[in-house]
This record gives structure tokens, C-alpha cells and sequence, in this order.
């Protein structure tokens, strides 16, 4: 048996690629969009893709299950379980008329790739439809499996979050009783075998749930030890009240990739190549019309950048910026390097942002002739002021709760975008976060909306470290 790991940094995904090497065949467990990489993988190793297989609608990525579908001719293993509001829609809608080759999986259910056999274990309560798959080498003598794709069930240290169809995909009044579901499902995990190998779909920068481990797999024993979540397996109340504490925000995009997920993602094809974009093009770059994400270093970009600019650092936070602020048909130009250019591409496409026209190179932004900048200010400066001008705290509801500026108001960085008209315009709003990062990012955005905003440089880090004034437990969310 083959295993092979696919992580995607700035997604804080994975996806995996399983092959039986005896007979050649593979599958592929929550793929994401752009698969050419999961074909190439396979090929290099001998392997052609007969399987791809999902855990759950997803709600951070586009799936790419229909994809390799629709590329390959695999078959898909789809979970069955989900009622009526999350079943998928998008089995009878091949591309050219037809049916895709989809079996429906519910508790227990079985099959065989090769000579490895995979068994779906229904997991409610991340989703209702979600299952796991415990994976049994049959071809190497195994009689029990190796291990289990936990998808957002089981991560390292945490279990995949039950509030998103209420924060994210707008479902009032589920997550408690999702959270009960979880708590069922996280006691059947405790009697898993301890040598069980867990591949969780998400690791540490993911939004999908509060507290998720850098390493990349773990062991189910390892898991009922130190995960901060199981420890509450068995008291229902208290794993309840764990469980939806200290959430963070999900970034607004979440419910269009539930949404398409479940009714059908948009087939890509191959991965667009943006043209590089020179310095004679910049000028009739609008960037009120265009999204122009920028992706050089905060302190150059707040110096010189072309105007109506967004900012977004290459990390984590490049898809919670871009997916919380640019709409799916919006025309985007990145400003990055070179090299940078068909990663951030496909981020983009991960999360459904297909239209990447062009690519400007950061040398020739700052040869434009026409440049905007951003205000920013020290919290030496800012102290004593602060009652002055209103104060915008991007951080998530947890962290501004635990601490804020007087009358800060309160609204985390990856929904904003809908509430912007519950900001004062026409005054200077003093924008920050934790450590700086975020509110530039949101302080670059609201600017391009037409407000006048200035970022508090290293944050409320800073802001604590000058002596800034701090109420603690506030209840100004709004």
C-alpha cells in the first residue's frame, strides 16, 4: 500500500492519495480543485486514479472530487447520510449530459480499491453526513486497518467544529444539537483501537476548528490522551460548552464553498495562467473595479501601492483576506513575484476565485507613477487619544472579550465586508487586531470602501506594551 500525504500550506489541508501497488489503482480523499497535482503524483508512482472519495461537505475549499471525475473517469464515494439539506446535487449533471459513477456510502458500508479496502464510519456533528474511512491493507496480509481519514472529525488535538451551518452557512439554532451529535461520535472514537494511525483533513491555521496540532498525523491513543476536546468525552454538558467556546469567526466565503460543494463546483480545467502585466498596463488598472491584491511586505505596501490596492500577506491569511473580500466574478490582478504566481493562482481557484487576469511584478509597481499610501499609527501615539476617534477591533469575538480598547467596536476581520455600513463614514477609524497583520489587511479593504482608516501598528500587542487603558470582558460585539 501506498500512502502519500498532499498539504496545502495556506489551506491548512490535506488530501491523500492511497494506491495499491499490485494492481495499480489509487484514490484520492478530499481532493481539492486543481487535481492535475494528484494525477501527476499517482502517474510518478505508478498509479492511475480509478477512486476519489469525500468525508463531508466541505465548507473551507472546492472540492475536486467532481474534477477528477470528470478528468479520469473515476468513480466517487460520496457520503449518504446528510438528509435532505446535504445530500449531493451534482451526481446527475456531467459535464455533456449524464450521470457521474457515484455510490452513496452510509455506516459500515464497504470498498475495495485494489487490494485495499476502505469502510465508511458515519461521524455526525462537524456535518451531518459526515463519515471517516478506517483503510485495511488486504494485499499486505492486514485483517484490521492501519489507520482512519478522520477528514474534520478528528484532527491532532482538536475535533473539527459543529457551528459552521449556523455561523457560516446560516442555519439558525443547529449547532448545539450538532455539537451533541459530535459528542456521540467523539464516544464511539474512544473505542478505536490505540494504534489506529489518524490523517486528518485540516491542520494548525485552519479554520475549522479552535486549537488544531502543527503535526501533521497522530495515532488514536495519542489523541484520547492529549486532545483538549476528547478529554470532555463521556460528560456531554461540559463537551458541549467546550466545543462552541472560543470559535473563531469563519471567513464569509465558507458558505458559498458549502453551497457549491453540495449543488456542484464550477469545472476548472486546466489551472489559468495570469499574463504578467507591465508597467504601461498599470495605469488603466481601476482598482475599484479590479481587485489588486498586493502581496508585498505591510511596510512597503502602506510607503507606495497602486491605488484602491487590498493587502494580504502570502500565509494563512491569504485565502481568509481574498475569500472575505473579492466576489467571485471580480477581475483580480495579484502584485507578488514571479515565483509565487501559479501558487497563489491556485489558492485562489481552491476558494472559487477564478478570474486572475494578470500579474504585476512588485519592482514595477513601485516604478507607477501613480501610488496611494495607508496611514499607520504607533500605540505610543495613540495613547491617551483613543476616546477620540472611533476604534475598529478586527480580532475574533473570544480575543475582544478577554481584553479591548474602550468602546472598541468589535467586528472580526473576515466579516466585514457585509457590515461595513455599521461603520462611522466620514470619520478617522483607528483599526486593529492582535498583533498587526489582520487590521492591515481590513485597513487596506476599508480604505478601498471609502473610509478613512489608519492601522495601529503591532496592535493590541503594542497597545498593551505602551500601558494603552484595557477593559476586559467587554460586550460591545456587534
Amino acid at each position: 500500500m501506498l500512502l502519500r500525504m498532499l498539504y496545502d500550506d495556506r489551506l491548512a489541508q490535506a488530501a491523500y492519495l492511497i494506491g495499491c501497488q499490485k494492481s495499480g489503482e489509487a484514490i484520492v480523499i478530499d481532493p481539492e480543485r486543481d487535481v492535475d497535482r494528484y494525477i501527476a503524483l499517482a502517474a510518478e508512482n505508478g498509479l492511475r486514479i480509478v477512486a476519489a472519495a469525500e468525508t463531508h461537505i466541505h465548507a473551507d475549499f472546492l472540492s475536486g472530487s467532481r474534477e477528477l471525475a470528470e478528468q479520469t473517469g473515476c468513480r466517487v464515494y460520496l457520503p449518504g447520510q446528510g438528509g435532505p439539506d446535504w445530500s449531493y446535487g451534482w451526481i446527475d449533471g456531467k459535464q455533456g449530459g449524464g450521470s457521474y459513477d457515484a455510490t452513496l456510502l452510509h455506516d459500515g458500508d464497504t470498498f475495495k480499491v485494489g487490494n485495499i479496502e476502505f469502510r465508511a464510519v458515519h461521524t455526525p456533528g462537524h456535518t451531518p453526513e459526515h463519515v471517516m474511512y478506517a483503510v485495511t491493507d488486504l494485499g499486505g496480509g492486514a485483517t484490521e486497518p492501519i489507520g482512519i481519514a478522520t477528514g474534520d472529525f478528528v484532527f491532532v488535538g482538536d475535533l473539527g467544529r459543529p457551528d459552521l451551518l449556523e455561523s457560516a452557512a446560516g442555519q439558525v439554532g443547529v449547532k448545539e444539537g450538532f455539537a451533541r451529535q459530535l459528542h456521540k461520535s467523539a464516544e464511539g472514537f474512544m473505542d478505536l483501537p490505540d494504534y489506529l494511525q489518524v490523517w486528518p483533513a485540516h491542520g494548525a491555521g485552519s479554520a475549522c476548528g479552535k486549537a488544531l496540532g502543527a503535526v501533521p498525523m497522530s495515532t488514536v491513543g495519542y489523541e484520547k490522551r492529549f486532545n483538549a476536546s476528547l478529554a470532555h468525552a463521556g460528560q456531554e454538558e461540559k463537551f458541549v460548552d467546550f466545543i462552541l467556546s472560543g470559535q473563531p469567526a469563519p471567513p464569509l466565503y465558507f458558505a458559498r464553498m458549502k453551497q457549491q460543494n453540495r449543488d456542484g463546483v464550477p469545472l476548472l480545467g486546466p489551472v489559468p495562467q495570469p499574463r504578467q502585466l507591465s508597467t504601461a498596463n498599470l495605469a488603466a488598472i481601476d482598482g475599484q473595479k479590479t481587485a489588486i491584491v498586493d502581496t508585498r511586505a505591510w511596510d512597503t505596501f502602506r510607503k507606495g501601492h497602486l491605488p484602491g490596492s487590498l493587502w494580504s500577506p502570502t500565509t494563512v491569511q491569504f485565502p481568509m483576506v481574498t475569500g472575505s473580500y473579492i466576489e467571485p466574478n471580480d477581475e483580480i490582478v495579484l502584485v507578488c513575484e514571479p515565483h509565487l504566481v501559479d501558487e497563489l493562482t491556485r489558492v485562489l481557484v481552491r476558494i472559487g476565485l477564478d478570474r486572475i487576469i494578470g500579474w504585476v511584478s512588485p519592482a514595477d509597481v513601485a516604478a507607477a507613477k501613480t501610488l496611494e499610501t495607508t496611514p499607520e499609527i504607533t500605540a505610543e501615539a495613540f495613547k491617551g487619544h483613543e476616546t477620540e476617534r472611533p476604534v475598529l477591533d478586527v480580532r475574533n469575538e473570544h480575543e475582544h472579550a478577554a481584553g479591548a480598547i474602550r468602546d472598541a467596536i468589535n467586528i472580526a476581520h473576515t466579516r466585514l465586508a457585509p457590515r461595513v455600513d455599521e461603520l462611522p463614514k466620514g470619520e478617522p477609524i483607528v483599526c486593529h487586531c492582535r498583533s498587526g497583520v489582520r487590521s492591515a489587511a481590513a485597513t487596506a479593504f476599508l480604505r478601498r470602501e471609502g473610509f478613512d482608516v489608519t492601522n495601529l501598528a503591532g496592535g493590541f500587542i503594542a497597545w498593551e506594551r505602551a500601558g494603552g487603558k484595557i477593559e476586559r470582558d467587554q460586550a460591545t460585539s456587534v
